[in-house]
């Protein structure tokens, strides 16, 4: 399918999920906005060198997901959006009773309200324009709980309820809104956690994927930020335009527990 002449803003997309989220909505022609938090000269690279490979437009727009007039700002400044990725998110661990009150804040802030913020700005050039796609990256947490991750646990559960609230208001226009709930990704992030990990358990990488790290998810394999990518275009095809307001899990049967 192409995406041709659309707009894709992705929040958190400089690396891991938001990244190769925007790199499969390139490859299927739409032009994308690469977001976060600092201006710097790697970032603008990144878009530039995913607009030579696809020929398509990309531009880097800076803006820190815990602001709200950020947050707002960013789908101005990209000058139109059809298709709106709420990717961003932090993850802190810790205990209810020792959980730091400014973590919690921080992680509301951009894991759930960035998301509102960013879809109150873009869903009226959605209108406008006659189409749109909302797809919010939540979690198997969105559907689930593990103990330590309050934060982030009522975020991503939150992330599934506004793609519900979303789904429902723009019902009968040509927009939709979905969640994905990935498990874990094959990222940076968890390939630089794998070292340590490693060392504590005394177990070799293989080991330490498949029976730390993978202990929940059933298949024991971690999914791909390119199948990721793969199920977001898919939401943005004709394909999905019945599909609105609920979850797609790529988790490898996680939530099937």
């Amino acid at each position: 399918m192409s995406l041709s002449g659309k707009t894709a803003v992705i929040t958190g997309s400089t690396s891991g999920i938001g990244l190769g989220i925007a790199e499969e909505l390139a490859r299927a022609g739409a032009d994308v906005i690469l977001n976060g938090r600092g201006d710097r000269p790697e970032n603008h690279d990144l878009a530039r060198d995913i607009a030579d490979r696809h020929g398509v437009t990309a531009r880097f727009v800076p803006a820190d997901m815990s602001d709200p007039e950020a947050a707002r700002g960013l789908i101005e400044a990209a000058g139109g959006c059809d298709i709106l990725v709420n990717n961003a998110g932090i993850q802190h661990v810790a205990g209810l009773p020792d959980f730091p009150v400014e973590k919690w804040d921080q992680i509301i802030a951009i894991n759930l309200s960035s998301a509102f913020h960013t879809t109150a700005a873009a869903l009226p050039g959605m209108r406008a324009r006659g189409w749109g796609r909302v797809v919010n990256i939540a979690s198997a947490h969105g559907l689930t709980a593990s103990p330590f991750k309050s934060a982030y646990v009522a975020a991503k559960h939150g992330m599934v309820g506004l793609s519900k609230v979303t789904a429902l208001e723009t019902a009968e226009e040509p927009i939709t809104c979905n969640a994905v709930c990935p498990g874990y990704v094959m990222t940076p992030l968890v390939e630089k956690q794998i070292p340590d990990t490693m060392e504590k358990y005394g177990m070799g990488r293989e080991e330490v994927i498949r029976e730390v790290i993978l202990e929940r998810q059933p298949s024991k394999e971690m999914a791909t930020v390119e199948q990721l990518g793969g199920t977001v275009v898919f939401l943005c095809s004709p394909a999905a335009d019945q599909i609105t307001g609920t979850t797609t899990s790529v988790d490898g049967g996680w939530t099937a527990l």
